[in-house]
């Protein structure tokens, strides 16, 4: 479960497309999701992309063996598994990106999503929005319609920690893909 879900991520990363995860790559996903801030929002769009050049960081320092500065996929899955998911950069890389991300899109600061604000910023990330409105549903936990800090937290969590094959969490990018 946790390869399917992870080589997802990876290819969603690949933003060259040339199936190497690299610095540049980060850099272009610190940049996507920096442009969900509003205007003005210089401190949550600059956290962002630091937690983006963090998880850089830990996958190179744990996983660049031949020093190429370039990550295959075979290496995303076994440094998701064993480096980025460990408690020690887990919160500083994976966690810090859905804390800013959230402080960013709560623009009338409620603690809150909506259904809408959920769509549209996975919309902007280029998650499908058939796929983003099911995961909605599938994430508001206590189905009051909106999507609480923790329920975010809780969601992004399963994806990268859970091996349950029917945790809410691994619809966060879409339906994991079988096979």
């Amino acid at each position: 479960m946790k390869n399917q879900k992870f080589s997802m991520l990876f290819h969603w990363f690949d933003q060259g497309g040339d199936n190497m995860l690299t610095h540049d790559d980060f850099l272009a996903m610190g940049e996507l999701f920096a442009t969900l801030a509003q205007p003005g929002d210089h401190e949550n769009a600059a956290a962002m992309k630091k937690a983006f050049e963090e998880w850089w960081r830990v996958l190179l320092e744990h996983g660049d063996a031949n020093g190429d500065g370039q990550i295959d996929h075979e290496e995303f899955l076994a440094l998701m598994k064993a480096t980025v998911t460990a408690p020690e950069h887990f919160e500083k890389a994976v966690l810090a990106i859905a804390d800013a991300l959230m402080r960013a899109l709560d623009t009338n600061h409620d603690g809150v999503l909506s259904k809408d604000e959920y769509v549209r910023m996975y919309d902007a990330l280029g998650i499908p929005p058939e796929h983003s409105g099911d995961a909605f549903q599938r994430l508001d936990l206590d189905g009051n319609g909106v999507l609480s800090h923790d329920e975010f937290r809780s969601a992004i969590t399963e994806f990268y920690l859970s091996s349950d094959e029917n945790a809410p969490g691994n619809w966060l990018i879409g339906p994991i893909r079988q096979g």
